[in-house]
């Protein structure tokens, strides 16, 4: 059935009122929780002091989110203002050099680059990226997708597997809290641009991108360590675009973007002092006397925690990149919104990446069962080499390869009769129901599938356990229709996106 079906008013009221209780009744068996267990000796490693006055300690389990916003903040803040201080400066000095600032702009974002690295990691480091980007760049020019993908996935495992590993950091000299950090995001994400630039080279029908072409991609600061990834035939056409006339209300929607950024970033370093849902599931002892809703609660947050940290992440990112005229991958989909395995993922730039040159590549329309096992197998072997080998990727990889090609065999399943005629007997109100309950489903699914890569195996299994075994029929079946209610008023909001889609193209053709 279309997605415009629509369900009465007063039942959508009931879902949010369904929803938003669970949630806060959620929140405050978690509260109470770590308020009680704050001193517990299992929390001294990552529960540190907070707000002294307050009397509250701070979960700081997290290492990334304590990086990026306590001990390296100032760090990276004051290379990302560099960047764009930098550029500016170039900018205004150019006309006066008779250099034409808007065509070199790639350039002068590369030298920046160069030399922010250069500072950060020494000339080794730099060496060592570009002795890779030499080899990739020399295999592009075979102008074959294979060797590409063989030579470019041989070189991201010599990061990821020994003793190739211990190999290239033995070059690294000098020691500090975030080498390790930066090393490996830097050559990975390198690894994965000259790819990028290896592919799309293939495409080219006449002659081959320069190796100057493939060291501005590259060395392009703000996506140098950390990402995300912006495809070499979109950075390329962005970068090299001499027309910087900005869109009305763009400088407007950069700001409010920022905004909402420091916001969120407020928002979880308040709830980080009050709910600690990184560290209570590494106390599995304390895990296993909590209620079944604070298990729940605790398995969703996660999650949702993961989505903000990337959109927040990215986002700081992704506004310096704005900044200079680009149109970077937009943050993931968030994690509430998510009811299907096929619009999963918490890095939007890894997701198109692998979409473009491996899933979308091998599945065409991803209509065809066998067809479609093959991209998902292809897909999630490179993800799990991008992420590192190890057994709970492994099995991360596993699942949710799973739960993509079991997506597409139900609804083969259920696209035959009788169940097609059934459908079509029905009212389309009657059949989002019904599709909900199974959206329910799916989304616990994801939410189990996930968060035994972001917490542990033994927490997924304990989670899975209570709210499947232990907790039915009550717990199993409240969590459900709460889940469905969620999913509910998810369809409800794309409903509406639909509908303002269709009249803003209605008023296009009638201009």
């Amino acid at each position: 059935m279309g997605v415009k079906s629509a369900l009465p008013r007063f039942e959508l009221h009931l879902y949010t009122a369904v929803l938003f209780g669970a949630i806060l009744w959620a929140a405050s068996w978690i509260l109470e929780v770590s308020s009680e267990q704050v001193n517990r000796k299992a929390f001294k490693e990552s529960v540190k002091p907070g707000w002294h006055y307050f009397g509250r300690k701070m979960d700081a389990a997290d290492f990334e989110w304590v990086m990026w916003f306590t001990t390296f903040r100032n760090h990276i803040l004051f290379a990302l203002a560099g960047h764009v201080i930098f550029a500016k400066i170039c900018s205004m000095l150019s006309p006066k050099l008779g250099i034409d600032g808007c065509k070199r702009r790639s350039f002068i974002y590369m030298v920046y680059g160069l030399a922010a690295v250069f500072v950060s990691m020494g000339w080794t480091y730099i060496a060592l990226v570009i002795s890779h980007c030499i080899i990739l760049y020399s295999v592009a020019l075979a102008k074959r997708k294979w060797l590409c993908f063989v030579a470019g996935l041989t070189s991201l495992a010599t990061f990821k597997m020994e003793p190739m590993v211990s190999w290239q950091t033995g070059f690294m000299t000098g020691s500090f809290d975030l080498q390790d950090i930066l090393f490996y995001g830097g050559c990975g994400f390198s690894i994965m641009r000259c790819m990028s630039f290896a592919l799309e080279n293939c495409e080219r029908k006449d002659g081959n991108y320069s190796f100057m072409d493939l060291l501005k991609y590259n060395f392009y600061l703000p996506f140098f360590y950390f990402g995300p990834i912006m495809t070499f035939d979109r950075f390329h056409a962005q970068a090299n675009n001499a027309d910087l006339t900005r869109k009305q209300w763009e400088m407007w929607n950069i700001r409010t973007q920022a905004l909402w950024h420091l916001g969120a970033i407020v928002v979880v370093d308040v709830l980080f002092h009050y709910l600690y849902i990184l560290t209570i599931p590494t106390d599995m002892k304390l895990v296993k006397q909590l209620s079944d809703w604070s298990l729940a609660g605790l398995a969703y947050s996660n999650l949702v925690y993961d989505w903000v940290k990337a959109a927040v992440m990215f986002g700081v990112i992704n506004t310096v990149s704005r900044l200079d005229h680009l149109d970077p991958p937009q943050p993931p989909k968030c994690i509430t919104m998510l009811y299907v395995f096929a619009e999963t993922h918490f890095d939007r730039g890894i997701n198109d990446w692998l979409c473009k040159y491996v899933y979308d590549y091998l599945g065409g329309n991803h209509d065809q069962i066998f067809k479609e096992l093959l991209a998902t197998v292809s897909t999630f072997a490179v993800t799990t080499l991008w992420l590192g080998p190890c057994e709970i990727v492994y099995i991360w990889s596993f699942f949710n390869c799973f739960g993509l090609n079991f997506e597409l065999w139900v609804a083969k399943f259920f696209s035959i009769r009788p169940f097609s005629s059934i459908e079509g007997a029905i009212s389309e109100a009657m059949s989002r129901r019904i599709r909900g309950l199974f959206n329910a489903a799916n989304f616990w699914c994801i939410i189990l599938y996930n968060v035994l890569a972001l917490n542990s195996l033994e927490f997924a299994k304990l989670v899975a356990k209570r709210l499947l075994v232990k907790g039915f029929p009550m717990s199993t079946l409240s969590v459900l229709f709460v889940t469905y209610s969620g999913v509910q008023l998810v369809k409800e909001r794309e409903r509406r996106l639909a509908l303002e889609e269709e009249a803003a193209q209605q008023k296009e053709k009638a201009e």
